[in-house]
């Protein structure tokens, strides 16, 4: 699998969590920027929300981003109940002979800079993506397409090899303007610390480490925001962020579900517990020499791990247990293996597969100690929790477990990740690229061609009983050689100041809980 290490430094969070002490005694010392100056003259509305921090802001290589979805737009969206809709694109055909897409785009939509949004627009964001020169984890998502054909400034076709469910759910890619970016090295270049997009904000000011602030654009093509300014306040760390809520600083913030429910009840706040298709697990590197040589010992770890009493226990029940990266999706196969609590058959597997228990409490093979280390991102204290509640349990089972938190993630020559993946769109979203053959966001390096054969047929199906049987077999392949120990789905728990208005609490949100400014320009703040 080809990595990109400029892709996966420019990723890593520029500030740990052992600095959020030090961040928030300076936030109190000096009144930022875009605070009231207390002057008589009308002050903008502005929304201050708690955020991770960026390092670029670049929508066509890297995902998650929630701030791309204020500044780019693509040529389709999705509504509050996650269904495509038009957006760049005001309607769109399907011819079944050729397999090509015909968008028609919207007329006389602006840059930020003041430039025309042309078909060109859309056709060199997507073959920018598709580059393998750019690295582009999205890449796998538009490798069907064979060609993009300009038909005329609002027009644009896209052929494919093969039929694609999941290509106008993909077609939401923000698309980036050409004439900032023709012949600039996309993972590189400043633009992605200057931004230029069509979205209903546009980039006011970066404050590196502190805040993005953003204005709302008075030229936006589509409904014009209601609130003047979001400020994207940098606070990576989730008892930060938490700490600053409670002093008023922030107005929204996703927080840890036990930092969450203590406002629940309280006066002038509210509490938005919002379901996701996010669930979290145990990645394990098989790149790496150990899994190489002891990957029949996977299921052992994953019967090992007591599910439920995380999701009780660190997720205060808000969530459950995961035994699919379908779970929340209508794909789901009900019937896949689950790998439910047993640490009696976890031992068995061990002892059946020749280990032995040693003299320190822990199985060893070929004289070498049965265990692994696993990795964890700065700052996510579910992640945290969830990483040291596995280890105990491992250990409980036997199976030595230590839990390292690195200043930068190390794909190829860690031992395992506490990741993070799901999607509440189409089923190929997060599957296909996360488990398919050296596709790009397959950081496991791992490879099954079962799992790839169910996995392309139901991306080439529209019939939904042809899908529901691929993605059936995908998930019980997967389940007999599992990528992953599935632990839990995580749902988002979002506090936001009760004078903010028109968040949409029951739309289903995405990995790391992103999608909740999908419908930003209703928002108020009272």
């Amino acid at each position: 699998m080809k990595k990109n290490a400029k892709r996966i430094k420019k990723k890593t969070a520029a500030f740990l969590w052992i600095f959020a002490a030090a961040f928030l005694c300076a936030a109190c010392a000096n009144t930022p920027s875009w605070q009231s100056t207390g002057t008589d003259q009308a002050e903008p509305s502005v929304l201050v929300y708690g955020s991770g921090d960026y390092t670029r802001i670049n929508p066509a290589m890297d995902e998650h981003g929630e701030i791309n979805s204020l500044l780019f737009n693509g040529l389709t969206a999705h509504n509050g109940e996650n269904e495509v809709i038009p957006c760049l694109a005001k309607r769109w055909e399907f011819e079944e002979e050729t397999n090509t897409y015909t968008f028609y785009l919207e007329e006389h939509v602006k840059w930020h800079d003041g430039e025309e949004f042309t078909a060109r627009d859309v056709k060199f964001t997507v073959e920018a993506v598709m580059d393998p020169a750019n690295g582009s984890e999205n890449a796998p998502n538009y490798e069907d397409i064979v060609q993009i054909r300009v038909i005329d400034d609002y027009t644009v076709a896209f052929q494919l090899k093969a039929y694609h469910a999941a290509f106008l759910d993909y077609m939401t890619l923000p698309v980036l303007p050409e004439h900032c970016l023709e012949g600039e090295d996309m993972q590189e270049s400043e633009f992605f610390r200057h931004p230029v997009g069509t979205g209903a904000y546009r980039l006011k000011r970066w404050e590196e480490g502190q805040a993005i602030v953003l204005e709302k654009n008075d030229e936006y093509f589509k409904e014009k925001a209601k609130i003047d300014q979001i400020v994207f306040k940098i606070v990576p760390d989730d008892t930060a962020r938490a700490v600053q809520m409670e002093a008023g600083e922030l107005d929204l913030a996703l927080l840890a579900p036990k930092d969450a429910q203590s406002f629940a009840d309280r006066e002038g706040y509210t509490y938005h517990l919002m379901k996701t298709s996010d669930y979290r697990g145990i990645l394990f590197n098989f790149q790496h020499a150990y899994w190489k040589k002891n990957k029949d010992l996977i299921p052992a770890v994953c019967y090992a791990l007591d599910k439920e009493s995380m999701v009780n226990a660190i997720l205060q029940g808000h969530g459950e247990a995961a035994y699919s990266p379908l779970q929340r999706n209508r794909y789901y196969y009900e019937d896949v293996q689950r790998y439910t609590y047993n640490p009696k058959k976890a031992r068995q597997i061990l002892e059946d597969a020749g280990c032995t228990m040693g003299s320190g409490g822990f199985y060893e093979r070929d004289g070498e100690q049965v265990g692994f280390v696993l990795s964890v991102g700065a700052g996510d204290q579910v992640r945290a929790d969830l990483a040291q509640a596995a280890a105990q349990q491992l250990k409980e089972a036997g199976i030595y477990c230590s839990v390292e938190v690195p200043v930068q993630v190390d794909w190829e020559g860690q031992m395992a990740y506490l990741i993070g993946w799901g999607s509440p769109f189409d089923a190929d979203d997060h599957t296909y690229k996360v488990f398919g053959t050296n596709k790009a966001a397959n950081y496991s390096g791992y490879s099954n061609k079962k799992v790839d054969k169910w996995l392309v047929r139901a991306r080439q199906s529209s019939d939904t009983r042809v899908r529901a049987k691929a993605y059936a077999q995908f998930q019980k392949e997967l389940a007999k050689d599992p990528a992953f120990a599935f632990l839990c789905y995580v749902d988002a728990a979002y506090v936001s100041k009760s004078g903010v208005k028109g968040i949409a609490k029951d739309t289903v949100m995405g990995h790391h809980g992103v999608g909740i400014f999908w419908n930003v320009t209703e928002w108020t703040i009272e």
